[in-house]
């Protein structure tokens, strides 16, 4: 006989939610004085993305945004996470504002606390001006300084609506697919500027924080949204173990320490020698400004071997067998609480918040009209399993986001790979609620998830 699933429950004030970005779901990507960033440029770049497609329409969510919000309150979510396009706000990257992009976002976030929707945006998704780019970019010091104005006007135009406030969302993957490998915009593969970039992205962070501090309300909650993966060797050897401690210092440990510690890894510091930038202790402590939250976003673990042939950490993942996987990664929700308890007691976040949690799946509409993925469904679970016990263990959690609200663009991969609660036809912009949706409507109705294990 089956034992009955135990229902987890949450804190009351726990905030269910799900997650968005902007050139991903907007469209819109030239209206209403919108200038041009690094993707638009990219994107029409042969070869640069699945079937060459491009965000320039996306999920229409700048047109459908009433509609959107009316899902939202309709799964019952408590937040939204959306970013800003820098290039709404100010089309060059610095200078004129443009008064019609805010007042998209402002509206949006009038919509949503109608809805008793709590907003939570984040000031930059990749989406760099191509102003800024064609100025040098990231590596560039001065895109800090920018950085942290334009924070500083949103903040003034928004602040006085807004309770969370995101700066960077995955520092980590703006330097290293964009700079590194290239497989994001702009396309750059050099290692110093993607140590330059990486060491800018948080420069910049920490002067948005302090551009945030003066403009809005002192209640108002600010954080970052870094990927954070558990990193293990694939075996036992000596050099596989290095080769993880290596990936570590990069994947995880070269934003954490300097955000919470105001420092770099001194393993980081000499696995990279000359190459790594010179770093002022000024700008350390800059980018260590106290943080109300950390945002974490989780998909998977990292498992590495050495790899002689990789340029300087001489570290490569590798996929284990015999494990589920989707079809990006391994399947591994106990990475979660690894994760979640490391942070806490490494870098005693004051709160943390799993900003992104989510899932590809091959999903169709059923001759019925209904979409049914169970797959992402025990996903979920599992996760929100992990996740109730790193609240146990003591991590404060505050909140809990499902990437994402609704199907869309996933950058270099085009429209291939869906991580929607919502199925969106992307000849007919129609959405429907997936059977994962409707759970996790469930989920937060009750405030909790039941553990059948």
């Amino acid at each position: 006989m089956m034992k009955p699933a135990r229902l987890l429950k949450f804190p009351p004030d726990f905030l269910w939610g799900a997650a968005t970005s902007a050139y991903q779901i907007e469209g819109a990507w030239n209206e209403d004085g919108k200038g041009a960033s690094i993707w638009d440029t990219f994107c029409r770049q042969p070869g640069k993305i699945y079937r060459g497609q491009t965000g320039e329409t996306a999920v229409d969510h700048y047109h459908r945004y009433k509609e959107d919000a009316a899902l939202m309150a309709e799964l019952g979510l408590k937040a939204y996470r959306f970013s800003i396009a820098w290039t709404r706000v100010q089309p060059e990257g610095s200078g004129r504002v443009n008064q019609k992009g805010l007042d998209f976002y402002s509206t949006l976030i009038d919509e949503l606390l109608q809805r008793g929707i709590q907003p939570v945006p984040t000031l930059f998704h990749y989406d760099l001006p191509q102003a800024l780019q064609d100025a040098g970019g990231w590596p560039q010091r001065e895109t800090a300084l920018r950085f942290a104005e334009y924070a500083g006007l949103v903040g003034r135009a928004l602040g006085d609506r807004v309770p969370y406030w995101i700066t960077h969302n995955e520092p980590f993957v703006t330097a290293m697919a964009g700079y590194f490998s290239g497989e994001h915009a702009p396309g750059i593969q050099d290692p110093l500027q993607a140590l330059r970039a990486t060491h800018h992205l948080l420069l910049s962070h920490g002067l948005a924080v302090q551009a945030l501090r003066a403009a809005v309300p002192e209640s108002a909650q600010i954080g970052i949204a870094l990927n954070l993966s558990p990193v293990h060797p694939a075996s036992d050897e000596k050099n596989d173990q290095m080769a993880a401690a290596a990936f570590d210092a990069v994947l995880n440990r070269a934003f954490l320490e300097p955000i919470f510690l105001g420092q770099y890894p001194l393993q980081l510091v000499a696995m990279l020698g000359p190459l790594f930038p010179e770093v002022s202790q000024e700008d350390l402590t800059t980018i260590a400004q106290p943080l109300d939250f950390l945002g974490v976003n989780y998909y998977s673990r990292a498992v590495v071997r050495h790899d002689p042939n990789f340029p300087l950490i001489q570290a490569a993942q590798v996929m284990p067998p015999g494990r589920e996987y989707s079809m990006m990664w391994e399947i591994y929700p106990e990475g979660l609480y690894e994760l979640l308890t490391r942070v806490w007691q490494d870098y005693r976040p004051k709160r943390v918040f799993i900003t992104e949690n989510g899932v590809p799946v091959p999903d169709d509409l059923d001759a019925d009209g209904q979409v049914r993925d169970e797959r992402r469904v025990r996903y979920l679970r599992a996760h929100l399993v992990q996740t109730h016990r790193a609240l146990e263990a003591g991590v404060p959690l505050i909140g809990y986001l499902v990437w994402s609200l609704l199907d869309n663009f996933e950058w270099a991969l085009g429209y291939r790979m869906r991580f929607g609660l919502t199925f969106v036809d992307f000849e007919t912009q129609q959405r429907t609620i997936k059977q994962s949706g409707r759970w996790f409507a469930g989920v937060i109705a009750q405030n909790g998830v039941e553990d059948d294990a």
